[in-house]
């Protein structure tokens, strides 16, 4: 692994990087971690699996999840909720790209 000694390793700016353990995950959202089972269930998020066969969440999969637990929170059912957050992803993703395709004004 690289590291930048102004910036620590490069794990720690990747928001994809597995850095967070099923419990410590469940601890950050204030949720169980048979809520973020489900979420495995409902194919929203697909932890990282640690070699001894532990799933491990990263920075973007929690704000995801964080998310689910707004919206299941409000009411909404879990499917749902995932079909939401996904094409809000899906939204934001294009969103993203269209404004890369256009280029600086």
């Amino acid at each position: 692994m690289s590291s930048d000694p102004a910036s620590g390793p490069a794990s720690f700016d990747d928001d994809d990087y597995p850095a967070f353990t099923m419990g410590r995950a469940a601890e950050m959202l204030g949720t169980t971690p048979g809520f973020l089972r489900s979420l495995d269930e409902a194919k929203l998020i697909t932890p990282q699996r640690s070699d001894g066969g532990h799933r491990r969440y990263s920075r973007y999969q929690l704000r995801l999840a964080a998310r689910a637990r707004e919206l299941v929170d409000q009411g909404t059912a879990l499917e749902a909720a995932c079909r939401i957050i996904i094409l809000e992803d899906q939204l934001a993703e294009a969103l993203r790209i269209n404004e890369e395709m256009r280029g600086p004004s």
